[in-house]
């Protein structure tokens, strides 16, 4: 190589060496920034565990000035905004966090529920099964996969054609976490619509073996109570719908079904203070 060139290859070789270690920089600095964010992505994660909602979303926020990269700050930030009616926000970040994680299961199965709760039916639905690609094994993912078909279903028609998809999916959700007390609850709503009321007390006998009869939602006792009702366990099903009147005092329905029971028997003045209980809570139930 000539000598005259020289000077101009070293200076050539010398800017590559400056450019190299600028984008060295500039990447350690970004990864320094992407590990501080997760840093407080985790804090904030704490502060939700522990109840304190508004600490975590202050650690969310500082954590994405500190990289917009950070998929669990997004995640995060979404469950802060949704625990504040935030919808449209929630649902923004959560996209942002589905994005950046490359479709991570839980964080796909998370918006999924979301676009269920919001009415976005068919959104809800595609990122169900698109959650189920990656874990065939997700409880959680054939639950919400079931309740996209169940909610595209006639509440009125039991013989609509997604109910049965739908106890399939809830089937296989409950095959691989049997103690799953919403989607029992659901499953036994499905059977009770169909009138399939052998089918409503086992699985609503289930829930109770697993939790006790006093941990089960008033709305299983209601439901309960009216299968066994069907069954022709009168006394059964009172207890039932006793149970479901103490522990929520907002719901008429399991007053008026105690006093249709009441009714039966003749015990007209049962019926009547079960009736007079009911139109109190719910006036507009008895207006002609």
């Amino acid at each position: 190589m000539s000598v005259k060139f020289l000077p101009r290859l070293i200076q050539l070789l010398s800017l590559t060496v400056v450019a190299c270690c600028g984008c060295q920089s500039m990447s350690h600095k970004q990864q320094q920034k992407l590990i501080d964010a997760r840093r407080h992505s985790g804090m904030g994660f704490q502060k939700i565990h522990n109840g304190s909602w508004e600490d975590a979303e202050e650690l969310f926020a500082q954590a994405l000035d500190k990289s917009e990269n950070d998929e669990r700050a997004h995640w995060g930030l979404a469950e802060s905004y949704w625990n504040r009616g935030k919808t449209t926000l929630s649902v923004e970040h959560m996209e942002q966090a589905v994005r950046l994680s490359a479709g991570d299961p839980k964080m796909v199965q998370r918006l999924g529920r979301m676009y269920l709760d919001i009415g976005r039916l068919e959104d809800a639905k595609s990122h169900s099964l698109w959650a189920l690609e990656s874990e065939r094994d997700s409880a959680e993912a054939w639950a919400l996969y079931g309740d996209c078909l169940h909610a595209a279903a006639d509440n009125s028609d039991p013989d609509h054609p997604a109910l049965q998809p739908a106890l399939a999916a809830y089937h296989r959700a409950l095959a691989l976490q049997p103690d799953y007390p919403k989607v029992q609850q659901t499953t036994a709503e499905i059977y009770l619509k169909q009138q399939r009321y052998d089918r409503v007390l086992a699985t609503l006998d289930r829930l109770h073996d697993t939790h006790g009869v006093d941990a089960a939602s008033a709305r299983v006792d209601l439901l309960r109570g009216i299968a066994l009702k069907q069954e022709g366990r009168t006394d059964d099903a009172k207890a039932s719908f006793l149970r479901a009147i103490v522990k929520d005092r907002s719901d008429p329905d399991p007053l008026i079904e105690l006093a249709s029971l009441e009714l039966k028997e003749g015990r007209v003045e049962q019926a009547r203070s079960a009736l007079e209980q009911a139109a109190e809570i719910a006036p507009k139930l008895f207006i002609d």
